[in-house]
Formats: structure tokens, C-alpha cells, sequence
């Protein structure tokens, strides 16, 4: 590893320690560390934008911890590299988890373990985070709490899995020149996805050339898993352009950003998509004819030149209230007499 991408993982590294074994003191330190005063939080709806970390520990983190009082922070992916303008980013995918024994965003508890998948990404300027752009997989745990209120997925919903090869969090010494080969290589990948359909069938995207014929797409909860290309195309891809025909033609009003280390890109934006839901299909959404913004944050793992593995995250929650559909709303109407909530309310006791 060389020593910049070593000193911007040794920068995370006590604040993933500090949600490990979770101690609060030791991750209001960690932060603080780590963190310019003026740091800027951006997450997934409801909790948008946040400033400073003290603000970040009390409107996220701590009611979290309170929902789930073991709670434990396991990441198995850490990637850091530049992008083509010179920024400097931090990827983390992983998953926090404990015992859910307590409401979290009016989501009833079970009591068992569970899992919240999470992509997390931190820009860095002077040695320090200036921001952080982070999706957590809130319907993964609507899902694992019965309390999901929306159509069923056309994936498969399950436990998405770390790498197959097992090295998310260790790329070797020549990982900064290999990152920027993996990223060329998503880059040319997605400049071909963009021509479909506007410049013909789905030939257009060259899918064999870029893709392992075993490739598995983990896609957000609520959209599920794919496995190989017809999984991938079946379950996500033909439903969303079918209902989004004008996906790619707005690349003036958005900002991708770029990393690799060696065998892994990511990317990111907020938001990195903008179109319009025209048709039905994709999700079960009668179409409102509205332009939408989407955040997305992604890993990509290629073996040679094709690629394995995709971790995608869609902040989906922030989809339906720009269509005017309170998720949150309509989770707690369906859950308002279960043990633990007020029935006249619907909110949780």
C-alpha cells in the first residue's frame, strides 16, 4: 500500500475502531480528530443534511446506538484514492448490526440481531474530513422487522455479502495505479450502459465485454439482488429504463466522483442522477411524470477485465418523498397496533 493511501485509511481507522467495540467518548474524540470544525454530513433522507460532529453523533449515531445497545460497526470494504480532478476520498461498505431492542425511526423492534447495510464515503482536504456522503439500507431493516410497507422487491432480499475474495480491506503496493485502471474500466462500462436505449436495443451496452458471466449485482433493499447479466436486466435494469427512458441526459446538473484501489472503483454524487418516472413498472410506482434526483453510492470489484461484483445503494427513501409517498407515514400505519406503539398515533411508545 503506499503511503497515501495509508494515511488516508490511518485517518479513519480510530473512528471505525471507536463503532467496532461502539464507545461513544471514544468516537466524539475520534471525530473530532479527524474532522474539520465546519465537516459536513450528508446522509440518507430523513436525516439529510448535517453540520459538525457533535450535531452527527446526536441526530444519527446515538439514536442508533440507543435502538441497538451492542452495537457494532463491521466494514469489508475500505478503499481510498484520488479522483480524475484531485480529490481525495475514503470508501467504506459494511454493515452496523446488534440486537434491535428498541424503536429505531419508529420501526418496531425484534429483539433479534440485525443488520443495517451502509456505504459511507469521506472527502478529504488537508488531512481532514470536510465531508462524508452516506446511505444506509433503512428498509433492509423495515424488512428484517416484518414492517416493510411497500412492494414487494423483484430481487432477491437477503444478507449481501463482503467479497468473495475476502480483500476489501487491503489492496497491496500498486494499489493507487491499479485503482485508476479499475476506474477506466467502469467509466467505458458506463459510457456504453448510457447508449441504451436512446441508440438502440440493450447490444448497445456491450454487457458481455464488461461483465463475468457469475456477476452478482447487490442492489439496495426494496430493488434486491441479481445474479449474472439476465438477473441484473430482469430484476433491475429493463423495469428502470422502461420507466425512465430519459436516464443520462442530464449530466450537466450532476458531479460524479471517481476512486479506485486496485481491483475496486467507487463512485459517488448527491445526487448523481436526475430523470424522470414516466411509466410504470419499476417498483410498483404509477408513474407521476415528475423529474427526480437519485443518490447512489457504488463499489464495483473487477477479476481481469470484467466485473465480479457491484455493491449498489439508491437512498430509495428519499425517492418516494420527492413523488410525495411518506414511507416512514405508512410504515407506522401499518404497524400502529403492535405491541410498543400508541394505536391512536401510530408512533412508538
Amino acid at each position: 500500500m503506499s503511503d497515501h493511501h495509508a494515511s488516508q485509511k490511518d485517518l479513519i481507522a480510530p473512528v471505525r475502531a471507536a463503532m467496532y467495540d461502539f464507545d461513544a467518548q471514544k468516537l466524539r474524540a475520534a471525530l473530532k480528530q479527524a474532522c474539520a470544525p465546519d465537516v459536513v454530513f450528508r446522509l440518507a433522507f430523513p436525516f439529510e443534511t448535517i453540520t459538525g460532529t457533535d450535531a452527527w453523533m446526536e441526530g444519527a449515531v446515538m439514536p442508533l446506538a440507543k435502538a441497538l445497545p451492542d452495537l457494532e460497526r463491521r466494514d469489508f470494504i475500505v478503499i481510498s484514492g484520488a479522483t480524475p480532478e484531485g480529490a481525495d476520498w475514503i470508501g467504506c461498505g459494511g454493515y452496523y448490526c446488534g440486537t434491535f431492542a428498541a424503536p429505531w425511526l419508529d420501526i418496531p423492534p425484534t429483539g433479534h440481531m440485525v443488520h443495517l447495510r451502509f456505504h459511507e464515503f469521506y472527502r478529504i482536504e488537508d488531512g481532514r474530513i470536510v465531508e462524508m456522503q452516506a446511505l444506509w439500507d433503512i428498509p433492509e431493516v423495515m424488512m428484517q422487522a416484518g414492517a416493510w410497507p411497500m412492494s414487494p422487491s423483484l430481487g432477491r432480499e437477503w444478507h449481501v455479502p463482503g467479497p468473495a475474495t475476502c480483500d476489501g480491506l487491503s489492496q497491496g503496493p500498486d494499489g493507487e495505479e491499479a485503482g485508476r485502471r479499475t476506474c477506466a474500466r467502469i467509466i467505458d462500462m458506463l459510457n456504453h450502459m448510457k447508449r441504451h436505449p436512446s441508440q438502440g436495443g440493450p447490444e448497445v451496452m456491450e454487457m458481455e465485454r464488461f461483465w463475468h458471466p457469475k456477476m452478482t449485482w447487490y442492489g439496495p433493499s426494496g430493488i434486491g439482488t441479481g445474479r449474472g447479466i439476465s438477473g441484473f436486466r430482469n430484476w433491475h435494469q429493463i423495469p428502470f429504463l422502461n420507466a425512465m427512458p430519459d436516464r443520462g441526459q442530464y449530466l450537466d446538473e450532476i458531479e460524479y466522483h471517481f476512486f479506485g484501489e486496485g481491483h475496486y472503483a467507487a463512485v459517488t454524487g448527491w445526487p448523481n442522477m436526475y430523470q424522470s418516472i414516466t411509466k410504470g413498472g419499476w417498483l410498483g410506482i404509477a408513474p407521476p411524470c415528475k423529474k427526480i434526483a437519485m443518490r447512489s453510492l457504488d463499489f464495483w470489484r473487477l477479476e481481469g477485465d470484467l466485473i465480479r461484483e457491484n455493491w449498489v445503494m439508491v437512498d430509495l427513501l428519499h425517492m418516494y418523498d420527492q413523488i410525495g409517498v411518506d414511507v416512514l407515514a405508512r410504515m407506522r400505519e401499518f404497524n400502529k397496533v403492535r405491541a410498543g406503539f400508541d394505536p391512536e398515533t401510530g408512533v412508538a411508545l
